[in-house]
């Protein structure tokens, strides 16, 4: 998922550097939702680690 968000942030920039308003700001978006729900599930597989490690 990190991989498709950081993607979307290349294709914002690229479309950003072109002048494509409407793409550049999709994209980014797409890649801001895309990595906060990465770092969401890492942090949620992060403590399920930690509590299965101790029972």
């Amino acid at each position: 998922m990190l991989y498709y968000a950081l993607m979307f942030f290349i294709v914002a920039l690229v479309a950003a550097l072109f002048g494509f308003g409407g793409i550049a700001a999709g994209a980014a978006e797409i890649a801001k939702i895309l990595f906060v729900l990465f770092l969401v599930l890492a942090v949620v597989a992060f403590i399920v680690n930690l509590l299965r490690g101790r029972g």
